[in-house]
């Protein structure tokens, strides 16, 4: 069974960034019948917030991403000690004590050389008696992972295909803190073991991070960690998409950070978002669905391609609008202005960008509208459109027939002035469902009115 995960930082709001990697994960795994996990990566205790993490989950629930089971890698801190006791036992971990001002002298001397600023590995030639002068001073590690420079590092990453580093390019990447706490890549590698997670779909700004992380998954395989040994196979599969960006290159930092809650007031459909991102970055179509079926059935990795992803408003805004044009009545009613019934919202709908506006539209029903100024010729049209108005099953066609046949008038000359009159719009929706909204009274009333 396919296992995927979405593990977000709760440091702050989810972006489209975060969505679309979190959507094609959901999809990857519901697709085949299996599961998806949200993990919150909590383990940066000062700046993970819990309106974050409460966050996080209303905008997954709003885009209908619901996950099958939620972890938090701060509850689980006790295995990260373990497997980081197991990698140091088979010695794969080590300390090193530069300081962050060290590692950067050390960066702009080897890329001054022309060399690839990588670390060194200075620390694994200290002595005990180096280590035990750098404690007395009071000088803690922080811990860095060895990597094994003897085997190439390969994987077929499901988008990018085959893949091959070498890893005397790599630097032995820091796992812990001096002062114990963890960053990203062992709780992730032993979460993702120990939950059996078996795809890992993420940005392709991680191709190097999974090409260190094989090799964690390796060694915690080989020092026989109790976590690891849940996993069918040392590590699951990858599969690295290419970055969004904006129209004109770069995703703006405006959008790069735009979160679900912008999107949310700003009254866009989820399904709209969901569209979009589904298949932005693909070969397929990108298309309006008001249900996700169609496009969980054509979701496919050999259709992600190599160049960004251009994510751009105005394609969000276009398939809003035509899902808004999809919706049914019963799918709406609880959203629109009282009173207002499957019968008006047939005849609104078509002039909706958003189901937000709906009610701008019914007040041309309900009044009171603003008529233009006519001239004296529109007046006495007007006065004799009133006086002509006949109710029936199809009033505004039996009132333009009349009409045509009395003054002449046809095309504009015919149908504006009444439009005005009756809605106080130049456009709008089909004056024939709008009339029998409205009413015989009130359509007689606004047309004497507007020729009075």
């Amino acid at each position: 069974m396919i296992k995927t995960r979405f593990a977000p930082s709760p440091t702050g709001l989810l972006h489209v960034g975060n969505i679309r990697t979190a959507l094609h994960n959901w999809m990857l795994a519901k697709q085949s019948g299996g599961q998806f996990l949200l993990r919150i990566d909590d383990t940066d205790a000062q700046r993970s917030k819990e309106e974050y993490v409460d966050a996080i989950r209303v905008d997954l629930a709003w885009l209908g991403l619901v996950p099958d089971g939620e972890e938090r890698q701060s509850d689980r801190l006790a295995i990260y000690d373990a497997a980081f006791d197991a990698l140091k036992a088979a010695g794969r971990v080590y300390p090193a004590y530069e300081t962050a001002q060290e590692l950067d002298l050390k960066r702009k001397i080897q890329l001054g050389r022309g060399k690839p600023p990588i670390y060194d590995r200075a620390a694994l030639e200290m002595t005990e008696a180096e280590q035990a002068a750098k404690q007395a001073e009071g000088i803690e590690p922080h811990w860095r992972f060895k990597l094994d420079h003897d085997e190439m590092i390969t994987w077929d990453d499901g988008v990018r295909g085959p893949q091959k580093f070498d890893p005397v390019t790599l630097s032995d990447p820091v796992i812990r803190r001096a002062d114990g706490s963890w960053l990203y890549m062992l709780p992730s590698a032993v979460d993702d073991m120990d939950m059996g997670i078996t795809h890992v779909l993420r940005g392709e700004d991680h191709v190097s991070n999974t090409a260190v992380q094989i090799q964690m998954f390796t060694a915690l395989h080989a020092a026989q960690f109790t976590a690891a040994q849940n996993a069918a196979k040392p590590h699951p599969n990858f599969a690295h998409e290419a970055l969004l960006v904006g129209k004109e290159g770069k995703l703006s930092k405006r959008l790069g950070s735009l979160g679900m809650d912008a999107f949310r007031d700003a009254g866009l459909e989820p399904m709209a978002l969901v569209s979009l991102l589904a298949r932005l970055g693909t070969s397929q179509p990108v298309e309006a669905h008001d249900d996700v079926a169609t496009l969980l059935e054509s979701f496919d990795l050999g259709t992600f391609g190599r160049a960004p992803a251009k994510f751009d408003e105005a394609d969000l805004e276009r398939l809003n609008t035509a899902i808004v044009h999809q919706l049914d009545y019963d799918v709406v009613a609880d959203r629109l202005p009282e009173g207002m019934g499957a019968d008006a919202w047939h005849a609104i709908r078509p002039n909706l960008e958003k189901i937000g506006d709906a009610a701008e539209w019914w007040r041309l029903v309900t009044g009171p509208i603003d008529a233009p100024e006519f001239s004296d010729e529109d007046r006495a049209y007007l006065g004799h459109a009133a006086e002509a108005l006949a109710w029936g099953d199809d009033p505004w066609r039996m009132l333009t027939g009349a009409l045509k046949e009395s003054t002449g008038r046809k095309g504009k000359a015919l149908f504006l002035p009444l439009r005005q009159a009756l809605t106080g719009q130049d456009h709008g929706p089909d004056m024939g469902e709008l009339l029998p909204l409205i009413g015989e009274d009130a359509v007689r009333a606004r047309l004497a009115s507007a020729a009075a």
